[in-house]
């Protein structure tokens, strides 16, 4: 649990009033006023409405590097912090600020397990027209998302690898700002997510990170230069915390890979780990996955971290190893070798092209959204997860299509909520009578 720092002269508690004047007019925090801050935040002190104007202050005044260090590690330790030193490997873990048929960590967590890197991934929440990593595993029969962090410790040391939900005694004082920024809109506040992202993932025990930073019309990141600057922030932060760290700024302007679903994701993943999967999907897996391995130290150089990402997609060894993490979570494997025991929708229907030309831009939104409305998604109060819905065979950008040609195939059990969807699925698509210029993927690399 938290552990609380002797300071060696009397710290005065300040009014909470007097944090926000400060903050308001672009004071720097000390150390002990944010952890003052986060103890009043943790023990339900500090009043609700005085929270959220010190959000608000730091939303628009932003925090310094050690500002933002600090309540990072404050954060990490309001709560349980796993210590894997007793496994020898090195612990490194991945994280996406999230983005529309982004699966690659389903591929990216097994195939760091065969390259001989501890993955210590749990999932917390994802923006609302993203459907989460958990929400797609549930799909595999059996799977089982949540696990006490002895039991997940357990299943790193003898498989390497696991994915499961976070553990709400993993940085509690992150979760409660998290509830409170989704009603505040601070959610974009750069300072917060970094320390967000690293106080969970450096409580989990991991010792390097990887992030995606992800931008554009599918990413709650729409502006290009905010993604490169929380990339920066992310990666200053970390270092200062004695963590490696490295960041790529991914392009977020079309669906990854052809699918968007939860089952259809899956499948999409397993035909990956099989050598096989959509070129973007591949390419983004490949070059996540060397990052991992050379902040790991297991590869040297980046033909050595390649050529070790490759091999194991290649030999087999990143399915074995997504089979033995499927075991580990009670699900049944017999779905990576028949793909029919994967829950399938009554109907499939294309939807086509309204002209001829070219693709020339997609909004990932408007088909996450549609895709929520078939059932995929977890909107109004239902709960329940319709893992058999979702769209296929995704046409991208840049692709040549004739009249009344499909954009994409979709996966639905419920005629009015397809005629819902429907709307979304249009709008998504504009096509027109040039080739647009081609997508760059990797936008940029931090490191």
């Amino acid at each position: 649990m938290k552990k609380k720092a002797t300071i060696g002269r009397k710290f005065i508690k300040p009014s909470y009033s007097y944090l926000i004047e400060k903050k308001r007019d672009g004071g720097e925090f000390t150390q002990e006023e944010i952890r003052y801050a986060i103890d009043s935040m943790l023990d339900g002190e500090m009043p609700k409405f005085q929270l959220a104007a010190l959000a608000m202050a730091i939303y628009f005044q932003g925090m310094s590097a050690q500002e933002t260090a600090t309540l990072t590690e404050e954060m990490m330790l309001s709560g349980e912090v796993i210590d894997l030193s007793r496994l020898s490997k090195p612990k490194i873990d991945k994280y996406s600020t999230g983005g529309v048929g982004d699966k690659t960590s389903m591929v990216l967590v097994p195939l760091a397990a065969a390259s001989g890197v501890i993955m210590p991934m749990m999932c917390g929440v994802d923006e609302d027209y993203v459907i989460s990593t958990l929400d797609k595993l549930s799909s595999i029969p059996g799977y089982k998302t949540e696990m006490s962090i002895d039991n997940f410790t357990k299943q790193l040391g003898q498989v390497g690898c696991g994915i499961i939900k976070q553990s709400d005694e993993i940085s509690p004082a992150e979760a409660m700002l998290y509830d409170l920024r989704t009603t505040t809109a601070t959610i974009p506040s750069l300072p917060l997510i970094t320390g967000g992202v690293l106080s969970k993932k450096l409580a989990e025990g991991a010792e390097g990170l990887v992030i995606d930073v992800k931008w554009g019309n599918g990413s709650f990141i729409r502006d290009l230069e905010q993604a490169k600057q929380l990339a920066r922030a992310i990666t200053r932060v970390g270092r200062s915390m004695k963590r490696r760290c490295v960041a790529l700024v991914t392009d977020m302007n079309q669906p990854l890979g052809d699918t968007v679903g939860t089952a259809l994701e899956v499948k999409e993943a397993i035909e990956l780990l099989k050598g096989e999967g959509p070129e973007d999907l591949r390419e983004l897996v490949l070059k996540l996955g060397m990052e991992i391995v050379r902040l790991a130290g297991v590869a040297g150089s980046t033909l050595s971290a390649k050529q070790t990402v490759e091999r194991q997609l290649r030999d087999g060894k990143a399915l074995e190893k997504f089979k033995e993490m499927i075991v580990a979570q009670g699900g049944d494997t017999r779905v990576i070798d028949d793909p029919s025991r994967f829950p399938e929708a009554k109907h499939v229907r294309k939807l086509p092209a309204p002209k001829r030309g070219y693709v020339h831009t997609i909004n990932a939104a408007m088909i996450a959204r549609g895709v929520s409305l078939l059932g995929a998604g977890r909107d109004g109060n239902s709960k329940k997860i319709d893992h058999s819905v979702g769209v296929s065979a995704i046409k991208k950008v840049g692709t040549q299509v004739k009249q009344g040609e499909p954009l994409m195939m979709i996966h639905y059990n419920d005629e009015a909520k397809l005629e819902n969807a429907l709307e979304y699925f249009k709008a998504a698509y504009r096509l027109a009578p040039k080739r647009p210029n081609p997508v760059q993927l990797i936008v940029e690399r931090v490191a």
